[in-house]
């Protein structure tokens, strides 16, 4: 590994590390109030006593489009309310390596990314890099599924197959909206993202994506291949409406 991306991996540590505990374990007695969808979801995503997570370690692999679909594999951590890294190695033509990662670091979100690790092909950041990443971030709350497990949340109900929630997070809030399967399953998710994917201007626009398989880990089932992208991902379509492609390789609470 070129050792101008050891900051990165060092980052990504440095923010799993601060990480601290939760002493707190999902009861879901606590969530009889809640409508019958909402506990169809949280019950089948979290087991009975398990600690109640407020970070997740990721590595992935897949395939994002950059003019072509190309090839990548990759770390992350999400810190729910501190933020997140995610730092990735793709494959140009299948051959040349780009290193980079999309940060939210102290508040301040950062795309960085060079080929063989010497060349920038790609250095964004400000308010709109910031605000997207933070729309990211709120999307991912899928793989903390504890952290939508507080009894005070307010859902909506949309049918008996979709809810929807406000999605609040370092001063950004969206509204999140799942389609479950009949037995709590995530099938779908869709929500309002601050970004500029056609390059028109900076503003709202519809992100989704579709989960096609899920994982237990640690007591957490959470979706293990997925496609997502701007605009109605379809699962029928996915080469056409997704950009970005991945298999979860490991997954780590705390």
């Amino acid at each position: 590994m070129p050792k101008n991306n050891m900051p990165k991996k060092s980052a990504l540590n440095h923010l799993w590390e601060s990480v601290t505990p939760n002493s707190q374990v999902f009861d879901p007695d606590r969530l009889t109030h809640l409508p019958d969808p909402v506990q169809r979801y949280l019950n089948h995503s979290i087991a009975p006593g398990t600690p109640l997570a407020t970070a997740v370690h990721l590595r992935m692999h897949g395939q994002i489009k950059l003019n072509t679909w190309t090839p990548f594999q990759a770390e992350q951590v999400i810190a729910w309310d501190q933020g997140m890294i995610w730092s990735a190695t793709a494959w140009m033509k299948g051959i040349l390596p780009i290193f980079g990662a999309d940060s939210l670091v102290n508040g301040g979100g950062r795309l960085a990314w060079k080929l063989l690790g010497l060349i920038p092909v790609m250095t964004a950041e400000g308010e709109d890099i910031t605000r997207s990443i933070i729309g990211r971030m709120q999307g991912e709350s899928i793989w903390l599924p504890s952290v939508l497990a507080d009894g005070d949340r307010p859902w909506t109900v949309l049918n008996d197959r979709e809810i929807e929630t406000p999605i609040h997070l370092l001063g950004e809030t969206t509204r999140l909206r799942l389609r479950l399967s009949p037995q709590g399953k995530l099938e779908q998710i869709r929500f309002q993202r601050w970004g500029d994917p056609d390059e028109t201007g900076y503003g709202d626009r519809l992100f989704s994506g579709v989960m096609e398989a899920e994982t237990e880990v640690s007591g957490y089932r959470v979706p293990s291949r997925f496609s997502v992208g701007w605009g109605q991902v379809e699962s029928n379509n996915l080469d056409e409406t997704a950009f970005f492609k991945a298999t979860l390789d490991r997954l780590t609470y705390r």
